[in-house]
């Protein structure tokens, strides 16, 4: 435990990649055998079952502690953490003793059946137990709630230098189904456990925003160009009779999607597919906001299947006739995608995402601008020579995204962060106006620069009119304009518009309250894209 507490600090105090690689590197050539997988699991999503409820452990920590409630209440909201709360206010430990960790994971596991009681005697005895660092990590455990700045990519790249093993293999190997518990580390990064499983899917191949004009590509003929469709990616698997559906999320998402079956039956054994899941209907891609009705749903309703049917756009074909074929050029993987999609006997459903026919980068550009009439949200631009590598690689795939919607908007209310960010307000609440109300539209919390974070952390703690919990209302007077890729109906927001994926664009500081635009702007907005 003391040893995975270093990491953790190590990660959480430095923004370099490489420091954070080298920090990796050091842990897993050096911590216990049996945590190693355990590490990796938490690293990339697999979280175990929460054994105790946060009311339960708050309350513990309230009586050991011996703080009153609103005491507590008030240092969670300064901090920003509950797990690191609880750790600072409990008394110091009297009987610290150096476990492993995955010691603790499976003792938490085993405490999930038992009462109270029970619960409460092991959560305490572990506290007095663990110092301060560690009684962090152990809440976390508890929690499952680790938000530690470690991607996938990083964390394959430190374990490739650390094991000298090729990066591609150890992402195709920690993808897919794997227990920490049933498998040793050395396994797990040679990929022992993959080929007995039907189901892995293949790391996703990304693209870099393109951040420069596209003549500077060069001559449009070395370019296949595609729209870039606003859905779920996905890679469909069939191997041995079975039918997989993997988010890019690394998640099995085949019950959820039931249209895509019937590829069971018609696609070749030894098949995965890389492509979108979207919400199709007569023919046309609909909003993703339509999407949205069939994600992480556990039943699906006669209802949703109809106003919200699925399609998979195809993109790629990474696996053919049981054969990886991703070092071929995309070329070639086109043609075999082809000659795959035309052989299915339903055509409506797996389609063929279409290749865009163009001879000049202006003429490219002309037709980017009909994004939005289909709803895309640009243009992706891939190399026809190009092999399907894990992750981004700079030159072979570009997406070329049409510019945002933007709202000028004024800052209502202001919360602090986590994390690094616990000491200052960095959530923020946007509102436009209705008649002389202002409507809440949108959270946001990036876009701004460290200097003006603190510039309106600043600004929130001298203006802050009224407290709710951790929630300040402030004065109505910073202006900032919200960049979005879409607006959509939804009755879960008083203003009855939900904005997909809002950020900060910039602080207008040139403008006022005043000059802040409107619901009606907004509703203009959603009937010119219905």
């Amino acid at each position: 435990m003391k040893r995975f507490a270093e990491l953790i600090q190590q990660l959480e105090t430095s923004n370099k990649t490489n420091d954070k690689i080298a920090a990796l590197v050091s842990y897993f050539s050096t911590a216990d055998e049996r945590d190693k997988p355990y590490v990796i699991a938490m690293f990339t999503g697999k979280k175990p079952r929460r054994p105790v409820t946060t009311a339960l452990i708050r309350e513990w920590a309230i009586e050991l502690s011996n703080i009153p409630a609103w005491l507590f209440a008030e240092s969670y909201h300064s901090v920003g953490d509950l797990s690191e709360t609880i750790a600072l206010v409990l008394p110091p430990a009297q009987n610290i003793t150096d476990r492993k960790l995955h010691e603790w994971i499976i003792d938490l596991a085993l405490i999930s059946n038992k009462d109270d009681a029970a619960k409460k005697e092991f959560i305490l005895n572990a506290w007095n137990s663990l110092d301060t660092r560690e009684r962090f990590i152990f809440n976390k455990l508890i929690s499952g709630n680790f938000r530690i700045g470690v991607s996938n990519k990083m964390l394959v790249n430190a374990l490739a230098k650390q094991s000298d093993t090729d990066s591609n293999k150890i992402m195709h190997s920690i993808m897919g189904k794997w227990m920490p518990a049933e498998i040793t580390y050395q396994e797990l990064i040679n990929g022992a456990h993959v080929n007995t499983d039907n189901s892995w899917p293949y790391p996703f191949c990304l693209a870099y925003a393109l951040d420069t004009t596209p003549e500077n590509l060069g001559e449009t003929t070395a370019w296949q160009a595609e729209w870039k469709w606003d859905g779920i990616r996905g890679q469909l698997v069939k191997r041995n009779g079975e039918l997989f559906i993997w988010s890019r999320g690394e998640e099995l998402v085949t019950d959820q999607f039931p249209e895509l079956h019937f590829l069971v039956d018609e696609l070749p054994d030894g098949t995965v597919i890389d492509g979108e899941i979207l919400s199709v209907k007569d023919g046309n891609v609909q909003a993703f906001s339509i999407l949205q009705q069939r994600l992480n749903r556990k039943t699906i309703h006669k209802s949703q299947l109809k106003d919200a049917p699925i399609g998979f756009y195809c993109y790629d074909v990474l696996e053919f006739q049981g054969q990886d074929i991703r070092t071929s050029p995309l070329s070639a993987r086109r043609k075999i995608l082809v000659e795959v999609i035309a052989a299915l006997q339903i055509k409506d459903v797996a389609i063929l995402s279409p290749v865009i026919d163009f001879d000049k980068w202006d003429q490219l550009a002309e037709i980017r601008k009909e994004s939005r009439a289909n709803n895309s949200e640009g243009i992706m631009l891939k190399k026809l020579d190009s092999l399907y590598h894990s992750g981004r690689k700079r030159g072979d795939w570009w997406k070329w995204k049409i510019n945002p919607y933007t709202v000028d908007t004024v800052m209502i209310y202001a919360q602090k962060g986590s994390g690094r960010r616990a000491n200052h307000f960095t959530d923020y609440t946007f509102a436009v106006r209705d008649g002389e109300q202002l409507i809440t539209i949108a959270k946001a919390y990036s876009g701004l620069t460290d200097v003006e974070i603190k510039q309106v952390d600043s600004f929130v703690r001298k203006n802050a009119i009224e407290k709710f919990g951790p929630v300040r209302t402030v004065k109505p007077e910073l202006v900032f304009e919200i960049a979005f890729e879409g607006i959509a109906e939804s009755k879960r927001h008083k203003a009855g518009l939900a904005l997909r994926f809002p950020r900060i664009a910039r602080w207008r500081k040139d403008k006022n309250a005043s000059e802040i635009n409107t619901l009606d702007d907004l509703k203009q907005l959603l009937a010119s894209t219905l």
